[in-house]
């Protein structure tokens, strides 16, 4: 015990270390593991057979599929196009670089309802790209792909986008010294060096898609066993004052919410690791 307390002291920058603990710690109970917790607490109220009923039935299992598939192919979309963004905004140099820099940031201060309203108006038959494409956008689950991919695009860019300015050109330089062509040199110097923050990136996207709400009610149509995403149909028992139907429902996306959380924690420990900190 006194070497535990000797050793947290040891890494502390500030003083009052016991006290900034227990006030972090307090902070976090009240804002973040009380909340979390009623859900668990309310969910064991229901029986078993009541709670995988809530869980399994064929339009909470819809949702399901459209919340996660959707969640996971913006991510890989903002992975492959946020790694783009970055190595142009770190590489070249253009008019109006520090405008574009500045809207990667837009999906972060933009209201998701107002996110939403502008992507329906956009992608909707009549509207300004809506109109030109041969298929629907709105309020199908082609929609709903937009909407994650637009909140979830500055994750990837804001990852990668520090270890690529930290990216020595004599790197690159070596490797073309040694017969290296830019393919060669990108596969083989420098993606192993992006791949774990790009990973990072990835999962945070993924994470953040899963919960997203406000942006993808308005584009999706909220169709049951079509365009409902999961947080909807939670809102929706609870407009039906089913209140253990919502929690369990929310307690599975809080246990996926939380494994992904230790898989980006993981990714980070790892990405630490491979640049030698």
């Amino acid at each position: 015990m006194i070497f535990t307390r000797t050793l947290l002291k040891r890494h502390s920058v500030l003083p009052g270390f016991d006290l900034a603990l227990g006030f972090t710690l307090l902070y976090l109970g009240l804002i973040v593991l009380i909340p979390l917790s009623a859900a668990f607490l309310k969910t064991f109220t229901m029986s078993w057979p009541a709670f995988w009923d809530a869980v399994s039935s064929p339009r909470v299992l819809a949702s399901y599929r459209l919340t996660f598939g959707a969640s996971l192919a913006a991510a890989f979309l903002n992975a492959f196009f946020g790694l783009v963004v970055a190595w142009v905004l770190v590489r070249y140099d253009f008019p109006f670089k520090r405008l574009v820099d500045a809207l990667v940031d837009l999906p972060f201060a933009l209201p998701t309802a107002v996110a939403g309203i502008a992507l329906t108006a956009l992608y909707a038959g009549n509207g300004w790209i809506g109109q030109f494409l041969p298929f629907k956008v709105s309020f199908t689950p082609l929609g709903v792909l937009v909407a994650l991919t637009f909140i979830g695009l500055p994750f990837v860019v804001r990852t990668v986008q520090p270890v690529l300015e930290d990216l020595h050109k004599e790197v690159e330089e070596a490797a073309a010294t040694l017969g290296a062509n830019r393919w060669q040199t990108f596969q083989k110097v420098i993606f192993p060096i992006l791949t774990p923050a790009l990973l990072t990136g990835f999962a945070l996207a993924f994470a953040r898609a899963l919960g997203e709400y406000g942006s993808v009610i308005f584009i999706a149509g909220n169709m049951p066993m079509i365009s409902e995403i999961t947080p909807l149909l939670i809102i929706t028992k609870l407009e039906q004052y089913d209140y253990p139907g919502a929690t369990a429902i929310a307690v599975v996306m809080l246990v996926a919410a939380f494994v992904l959380l230790l898989a980006i924690n993981g990714l980070q420990a790892w990405t630490r690791a491979r640049q030698g900190r």
